[in-house]
């Protein structure tokens, strides 16, 4: 009913399989760090693509593996709450497995039309200091943050340059798998917010680097910082890395709103924040990016998994008592940039 709903207001849906929501029945049988949960995500891949591939032409098949693999299984901080850095190798190389094995079956229920992506959580690296250790530091950042979860997919490979400092004979890679998840994809989903700066960190085990907080930088009430450049720099060095297209799936900024006398919310800080990533992603495109399309995070305020409903992301504000919709005004702007497909650029 929803795809159907789209459809008719001419919206295109772009539909995403998994954004970390396991049954736990399959959970309680080791989720995500046993092998078998790839074909559990193939049949229902194909449960799904089959009632809905005459009219969903744009599929997603994981949202943001790195976070379900590291933040569920190697910190603990999502569910299903494990600490346990095996479990997380694990787990991140069968969920980019499950990926690989529901690219064919995607397509073989679509048609001509249908295109197949991944959408990843990625950021910018930088390092804290102009020193080589520091650079090295940046470097190790960026291939765990990104290329853990590009490289395979799209090269067919493991990053080298962290494969040791990972522990890569606990990766349960098996004959034929490599080739499985690097079946070849349409587009590659960005989910960007901000940017790591990072400094090396001998003798604290891992990968050795350590975040530095930048002084008189904003920050949003994530506690991310606000970085636009990181963007731009983000789209280019992906589109010279690997040469696909390229959709921005998220970006957006969790900010304190408040409904005011007169029944609005005026988030300029989140205002700010879209125009600066806009324009941002303006420049790449004109600097050679394989930019094709922009999703805000988010439509509406949301559940924020951790941190529960205490985080709005949204361009219209939520009463989670009331369940009134309220139009912010950054939402109102970005229905007017929409209408005219961009907006004046401040020299």
């Amino acid at each position: 009913r929803l795809v159907d709903a789209l459809l008719k207001h001419n919206i295109i849906p772009y539909a995403t399989l998994y954004h970390w929501d396991l049954p736990q029945v399959l959970s309680d049988r080791g989720g995500w760090t046993q092998r078998f949960i790839a074909d559990a995500f193939v049949e229902y891949a194909d449960a799904v693509s089959k009632g809905l591939g005459d009219r969903v032409k744009h599929w997603m098949t994981l949202n943001e593996p790195w976070v379900s693999a590291f933040l569920g299984y190697g910190i603990g901080v999502h569910a299903p709450g494990v600490a346990h850095w095996e479990s997380y190798l694990r787990a991140a190389h069968h969920l980019l497995l499950a990926h690989g094995k529901a690219v064919p079956v995607l397509r073989a229920n679509g048609d001509a039309e249908t295109k197949v992506g991944l959408v990843n959580a990625l950021t910018w690296s930088d390092s804290a200091t102009s020193s080589e250790a520091d650079k090295a530091a940046a470097s190790r950042h960026y291939s765990f943050q990104n290329r853990w979860f590009l490289d395979p997919p799209l090269k067919g490979v493991y990053p080298e340059n962290i494969l040791n400092h990972v522990g890569w004979p606990l990766i349960p890679v098996e004959a034929g798998d490599m080739e499985v998840i690097s079946a070849p994809i349409d587009f590659l989903g960005v989910n960007y917010y901000t940017r790591g700066v990072v400094e090396d960190a001998p003798g604290t085990g891992g990968l050795q680097i350590q975040g530095v907080r930048v002084p008189d930088s904003e920050y949003t009430q994530m506690d991310w910082e606000v970085w636009p450049d990181g963007l731009c720099n983000l789209l280019m060095k992906l589109t010279a890395d690997y040469g696909i297209p390229l959709y921005i799936t998220e970006n957006g900024a969790a900010f304190e709103d408040e409904v005011t006398p007169d029944g609005k919310i005026h988030d300029v800080r989140r205002m700010a924040y879209f125009q600066s990533h806009l324009a941002a992603a303006h420049r790449a495109i004109t600097s050679g990016a394989l930019l094709k399309g922009y999703f805000a995070w988010s439509f509406l305020d949301n559940f924020e998994w951790g941190y529960g409903y205490t985080r709005r992301f949204g361009l219209y504000y939520v009463d989670y008592n009331s369940q009134q919709r309220i139009m912010k005004d950054t939402a109102v702007w970005y229905a007017q940039t929409v209408d005219a497909n961009g907006f004046t650029l401040e020299n």
